[in-house]
């Protein structure tokens, strides 16, 4: 009789038992190239980024200019050449790295918390409070996102928390209804009608047993929200709406420098090239997040 290949140890049993979920989830993760392309990619822009703000002096390498040196193509002194006040263009690439991901980050925790909160709360109770808080998210989403954080930014002024608000708000919606999709299929779950029949709060039965056994989309919506907010923020700056000047926020370089593209394309062609990278890597780790949280590929 043929030996069945596919048995395992009870030691190995025991061993996949005992890992943790956080575990289980690295080891689908790291079966993906394109992931760990990306989780690569955002460790050495966050490194970056924290090294720029140690070594350089925002006053003196990023403001200060120098004009006898400016429009200097790249070569082996200014690897990204100059701007047209001679300020260096790599250094303000690096620099400004901690704009965008600030960004980023910010915004999508604003849009998480608060999103995330509404469709907790819409899939859990269901019925008039689903409907309104869904009506609500509907307005929002019918609204361009950039058209809404032009209004948002126009109404609040230029500034950096103002931005990650935007952008916060302008992802909410998002969010919201993500929340909500991945809550149904739980609400009525057992444990969640024992809990009820035992008395727990729904406060406590939302946040201590709906919201863990639903993160998985939310999780990826993250990742991949970051990846919307950096490209947000660098839209509303290329308009002249996001961190004020002479912040080298990446969008706000792209503005100033196309008026010089014809000629002296590096100032533009960095700044984009860099904001290009960043989106792609958290484009490619919401991906391999998303596989990695799949329960099909749960050996």
């Amino acid at each position: 009789m043929e030996e069945n290949t596919n048995r395992i140890s009870l030691d190995e049993y025991k061993k996949y038992k005992k890992r943790s979920l956080a575990a289980d989830v690295w080891h689908n993760y790291k079966k993906s190239p394109s992931a760990m392309v990306g989780l690569i990619l955002i460790v050495i822009i966050i490194v970056l980024a924290i090294a720029a703000q140690l070594i350089y002096d925002y006053e003196v390498d990023i403001v200060q200019q120098d004009l006898s040196q400016r429009f200097i193509a790249p070569n082996t002194e200014h690897l990204f050449g100059t701007d047209q006040y001679g300020r260096d263009v790599l250094t303000r690439v690096l620099y400004g790295a901690k704009y965008s991901l600030a960004v980023g980050i910010v915004s999508v925790a604003i849009s998480c918390a608060i999103g995330a909160t509404l469709g907790l709360i819409a899939g859990y109770y269901g019925g008039v409070i689903e409907n309104v808080i869904m009506r609500f998210c509907d307005i929002f989403m019918g609204i361009p996102s950039v058209l809404l954080g032009i209004a948002i930014m126009s109404a609040f002024g230029q500034s950096l928390i103002v931005l990650m608000l935007a952008v916060g708000l302008v992802y909410m919606s998002a969010f919201a209804r993500t929340a909500r999709s991945a809550v149904l299929p739980v609400r009525d779950q057992e444990y969640i009608e024992a809990a009820k029949v035992a008395g727990v709060s729904d406060l406590k039965i939302i946040f201590s047993h709906v919201l863990p056994n639903s993160l998985s989309p939310i999780i990826v919506q993250v990742t991949m929200g970051v990846a919307n907010g950096i490209l947000t923020a660098s839209f509303l700056s290329f308009l002249g709406l996001g961190v004020p000047v002479p912040a080298p926020e990446w969008g706000a370089m792209l503005s100033s420098g196309r008026q010089y593209i014809r000629d002296y394309s590096y100032l533009t062609n960095f700044p984009g090239l860099a904001i290009m990278i960043t989106v792609l890597a958290f484009n490619l780790m919401g991906d391999g997040l998303r596989d990695a949280l799949d329960p099909k590929l749960k050996q």
